[in-house]
């Protein structure tokens, strides 16, 4: 592998515990297996609006967040890589802030950005503003938005080894049946 200067590109994946994050996640290990780049996973949690307005910051609040971001990255490295990536680079950060400002923050220009894409409402956009629509108007860096496989190719997927598998027992009784045929003549 060749020497990489510090600051060198790479690939930053932002987390969450939705779908499109593991699909994310994913993606963004392939590609940085597949460029030899360092992986920077990141999962930044937002303040709480009633702890901003108390000022409650030293009440461990926000060690509180980045303890439960750290738990949530491990857990999505498990089930989808099945812990760290071996032969990989990679580097985890839970981060108090919101997602969005913080992963254009992170990002350099050389680097590839991936982000999740879930479908949500129009109520929970207002509650909870789009990551990947602050990012693709903001960052200067590569965007990837990755979306997770839709419902009906899933369950293509999952029954067409069932339909191998009875077309193969099917292959197999036309055989029996021609066997049983020749034995006849």
């Amino acid at each position: 592998m060749n020497a990489r200067p510090e600051g060198g590109p790479r690939v930053v994946v932002g987390v969450d515990d939705s779908a499109g994050a593991r699909c994310a996640l994913s993606w963004a290990i392939g590609e940085a297996r597949l460029r030899g780049l360092p992986l920077l996973v990141v999962h930044a949690a937002p303040l709480p609006p009633h702890v901003s307005a108390a000022g409650q910051l030293g009440c461990g609040v926000t060690d509180a967040l980045r303890g439960a971001g750290a738990e949530l990255i491990a857990r999505l490295l498990d089930e989808v890589a099945g812990g760290v990536p071996a032969g990989l680079e990679m580097t985890a950060q839970a981060l108090v802030g919101e997602p969005g400002a913080t992963l254009v923050r992170l990002a350099r220009e050389d680097d590839i950005l991936v982000v999740g894409r879930g479908s949500r409402g129009p109520v929970s956009r207002l509650l909870r503003p789009s990551v990947r629509l602050h990012c693709a108007r903001r960052t200067k860096a590569t965007l990837v938005c990755v979306r997770p496989p839709a419902l009906d190719s899933l369950l293509r997927s999952l029954t067409a080894g069932e339909e191998s598998s009875a077309s193969q027992a099917a292959d197999r009784s036309r055989l029996r049946r021609l066997v049983r045929r020749s034995r006849r003549v």
